[in-house]
């Protein structure tokens, strides 16, 4: 199996761990905490049965059995913690969003290629067989028109930040919070991992006391279509993706990130309907891949999914810099 790290014992943790123990591709190693939160990384090496947990990054980075690191950590922190372990040399797999700005991104791509790394981003739904499926649907659709994601699911924080002004990192825009690179970024990764760049970006946001966007509009402008991008945490409505072409539709009810099923409208012809997901867990599928591939040592997977991480930094730095 391949040794892997887990840096932080926040909310998204737990089920990280559960996804790649359930994958059989990845052996845990060790559990890294701040000292302040010592005592949580215990709770999870002894929940998960994980031998090792420590408060010290070296510990990490000088070990020579490590194969990889998750970086489970807030937003603002991905690229100082992914660039310390590139530089030691150790292989990441780090959680959406990639970086704050395009230019945090290229750097660290630029090092993992340099240094033939594997870096992955973790974004469930570019390793999902529904969201491939869709991928080669398409051409059947004829000229794509219109493409509609809506990812709204009122945040757990925001009746604190609203009534209270508790601001937590997930509402904190000096720690790259808010619905965009939170919520959103699942739609955009939809989009341009389907569809690549688009020619023009604006962005339409409610915003907070403190700035921060709370729920907003991302639209795309392709050669000869439009994308539109929902993404809110303080409100709810029913999610779906939609694409529409003058030859026929694909609609997925649900979230994004899970992408548990979608139904194929071909004009004149009767309705497909495809649930292809093998895992009821959304984060097995994508642990499962970063395995496979570096077992095969298949790094034109690492460069395209780079690629597709690169150009959603460069859409969000548009969507926040008009």
């Amino acid at each position: 199996m391949i040794n892997v790290a887990i840096l932080g014992t926040g909310k998204i943790i737990s089920e990280a761990i559960e996804a790649i123990q359930a994958s059989k591709k990845f052996h845990i190693a060790n559990i890294w905490a701040r000292q302040h939160s010592r005592d949580k990384a215990a709770a999870l090496a002894e929940k998960f049965h994980v031998d090792k947990f420590t408060c010290e990054l070296d510990d990490i980075a000088n070990d020579p059995s490590i194969d990889f690191v998750y970086v489970g950590l807030i937003n603002a922190v991905h690229h100082e913690y992914v660039k310390k372990f590139l530089v030691a040399g150790k292989n990441v797999i780090v959680e959406k969003p990639f970086t704050t700005s395009a230019a945090q991104a290229k750097e660290l791509i630029d090092i993992a290629l340099s240094k033939r790394l594997y870096l992955f981003e973790a974004v469930t739904t570019l390793h999902l067989p529904n969201f491939f499926a869709i991928r080669d649907a398409l051409p059947k659709l004829g000229e794509i028109k219109l493409v509609t994601c809506n990812y709204s699911q009122y945040s757990s924080r925001y009746d604190a930040y609203k009534n209270n002004h508790v601001v937590a990192p997930a509402f904190d825009p000096k720690l790259f919070g808010g619905a965009l690179a939170d919520i959103n970024i699942y739609n955009l990764n939809l989009v341009v991992g389907l569809f690549g760049l688009p020619k023009k970006i604006s962005y339409a946001a409610n915003r907070g006391f403190n700035g921060v966007d709370t729920s907003g509009i991302v639209t795309l402008e392709y050669e000869t279509f439009f994308a539109q991008c929902i993404g809110a945490k303080d409100s709810n409505a029913q999610s779906f993706f939609s694409i529409q072409g003058d030859g026929g539709y694909i609609h997925s009810a649900g979230t994004p990130n899970e992408l548990n099923s979608f139904e194929l409208v071909i004009r004149g012809e009767t309705a497909k309907n495809f649930s292809l997901n093998k895992f009821t867990h959304r984060m097995i599928h994508e642990f499962i891949d970063f395995g496979e591939i570096f077992e095969r040592g298949n790094y034109s997977a690492v460069e395209r999914g780079l690629k597709v991480s690169l150009n959603v930094m460069t859409v969000v730095d548009a969507a926040n810099n008009p």
